[in-house]
This record gives structure tokens, sequence and C-alpha cells, in this order.
């Protein structure tokens, strides 16, 4: 990897990632700590409703690549979906606050935090192995290698973008148990308020 490659991976992919995910805990830490220095502890308990509505609506992202909502470009719906999730999961990181008062709001906690920065991770390996097969095949081509060639030459690089294409298969599952987790915090919430 020349050293024009790494500062590309550095500043296009290490460093937004970075700063992404210290900015939500900066947000999530400033956040709790104004509403406390405020004497809005209140407002922090009722942050969980919109933060998982923003997660929930975020999913349409899925069902739009998947073909069940024709409307709208997946790129953009790809793009409500990062916010959406970054922003919902800000929301939930305040409303859980420094408490811990329980167990099952601390595990649904730590689930969506796995997801997020998992996402992120997909997202920023992706695009980086998207980058370097296209690099490949077009390095090949200014060699004057015949389309099969180049194919050929790449093929491994290929495999591996293919197999990497697939954390999805890790992201969903994870996303599942931070769902199950959070629908228990959630029922709980709701019995123990006398909501039900």
């Amino acid at each position: 990897m020349t050293t024009a490659s790494t500062a590309s991976l550095w500043r296009n992919h290490i460093l937004p990632f970075t700063l992404l995910v210290t900015l939500l805990g900066v947000a999530t830490v400033i956040g709790d700590y104004l509403l406390h220095r405020l004497n809005l502890v209140w407002v922090g308990r009722y942050l969980g409703i919109p933060g998982t509505l923003l997660i929930i609506g975020s999913l349409i992202y899925s069902l739009r690549k998947r073909k069940y909502i024709t409307s709208g470009n997946v790129k953009s719906w790809l793009s409500m979906h990062e916010v959406g999730t970054w922003l919902g999961s800000l929301m939930v990181l305040i409303h859980a606050g420094i408490h811990f008062n329980a167990i099952l709001p601390w595990l649904a906690t730590i689930a969506m935090g796995i997801n997020v920065i998992s996402g992120m991770v997909g997202k920023m390996l992706l695009a980086r192995s998207r980058e370097h097969v296209q690099s490949q095949r077009e390095h090949y081509q200014l060699r004057g290698l015949s389309k099969s060639e180049v194919e050929r030459a790449v093929f491994w690089e290929s495999v591996t973008f293919d197999a990497m294409a697939k954390w999805r298969k890790v992201h969903i599952p994870i996303f599942i148990v931070f769902a199950v987790l959070a629908l228990g915090h959630i029922i709980s919430i709701f019995l123990f308020w006398g909501w039900v």
C-alpha cells in the first residue's frame, strides 16, 4: 500500500469514522450534563421515545433496498438511515445517561452501540474494498490487459469484496439483539409505569 493510498484511507474512511463516534460520545456527555445542570433530567427520561422512533424510521432504507418500497432514491434513503440512526442513538444514549438502574436497558444500550459501530465499520470497509478493486481494475487496464485478463487478475480481490459485502449478515443479527432488548425494556416500562 502506498503512502498516498494510506493517507487516502485515513482521510476518507478512518478519520470520518473516528470523528462520528467521538462526536456521538461527546454529544451524549454534553447533552446529559446540560440536562442535569439545567434541572431538566425528566426530559432525558423521555428522549428514548423519539430516539427509538428515529431508529425505527431509519429502517425504511432496508425496505427500499429490498424493493418493498419503490419510491425514492436508494442513496438518499441510505443517507437518511445513517443520519436517523445517529441522531436516534444520540437521543437514546442521552436517555440512558449515567444512570445504572437496571440491567435490561443497559444491555439494550450496549447492543445499540455495537450495532451503530458495526454499521459504520461495514460502510467504511465496503467503500474501501470497492475502491481498491476498482483501482486494481483500472491499473491492469492501463497496462493493456484484456477484459478477461483484468477479471482474472482481480479475481481474489473481487472474491474478498463479495465476502465483505456480506457484513450485513453480522450487522442484522446484532440489530435483532438490540431490537429484542429494546422491546423488552419498553415492555417493562409499560408494565412498571402501569400503562398496561
